[in-house]
C-alpha cells in the first residue's frame, strides 16, 4: 500500500531536518528570522516535492532548495542584515552541536569564520563540509565545478589566515 504524499514528505523532512537546521542557523540573524526562513524553506520544498527525482539523493535536492531559498531570502531584503541584537547573533550555530558534550574550540572558531563569509561562499562551505562532491555543489548552486574548486581553495586560504591571526 502506497503512503500518501503528505506522509512521505513528513517522513523525509523528519529524517533530514538537520539540513534545514544548519542552513537556517547559518543564515539567520535572530530567532524570528530563523523561524520565517525555515517556514519559507519548508513551503518551497512542499511546493517542489512533486518535481523531486528519486534517482538523486534526497539530501542533495533538499540542500539545493534550502540554500537557494536562504540566499534569495536575504537578497530580497538586505535590511535583514544587522537587525539582530548582539545576543541573538548566531555566528557559531552552523553545526548542530547539541549532541556533543565537548566542543572543540578550533571547531567553534572554524564555524564562526564560516559564518562571516558571504552567502554563496557560506553555502559552498556548508556543502563542502557535508562531503558533497564538487559536481553536486556546482549543480546545487548553479555555478561551474571550476568555480566551486577555485572558491573552496580561496576560502581555505582565508580561513587558514584567520586561524593564524587568532594564534589558536
Amino acid at each position: 500500500m502506497n503512503k500518501p504524499k503528505k506522509t512521505l514528505f513528513a517522513e523525509a523532512m523528519e529524517q533530514h531536518k538537520g539540513i534545514v537546521f544548519k542552513i537556517v542557523n547559518s543564515y539567520c540573524q535572530n530567532r524570528d528570522e530563523r523561524q520565517d526562513l525555515a517556514q519559507e524553506i519548508l513551503t518551497t520544498m512542499w511546493l517542489a516535492y512533486d518535481n523531486y527525482d528519486n534517482e538523486h539523493k534526497f539530501s542533495t535536492w533538499m540542500y539545493r532548495i534550502a540554500l537557494n531559498v536562504a540566499i534569495s531570502y536575504y537578497r530580497k531584503d538586505s535590511k535583514r542584515i544587522g537587525r539582530a541584537s548582539e545576543d541573538e547573533e548566531c555566528l557559531v550555530h552552523i553545526a548542530d552541536f547539541s549532541q556533543q558534550e565537548e566542543r572543540s574550540e578550533e571547531v567553534m572558531l572554524l564555524y564562526r569564520f564560516i559564518g562571516q563569509l558571504d552567502t554563496l561562499n557560506k553555502a559552498i562551505m556548508l556543502l563542502y563540509l557535508e562531503s558533497e562532491p564538487y559536481d553536486s555543489i556546482a549543480h546545487s548552486l548553479g555555478i561551474s565545478k571550476t568555480n566551486v574548486a577555485t572558491r573552496i581553495s580561496r576560502i581555505k586560504e582565508t580561513l587558514k589566515k584567520q586561524f593564524e591571526s587568532q594564534d589558536v
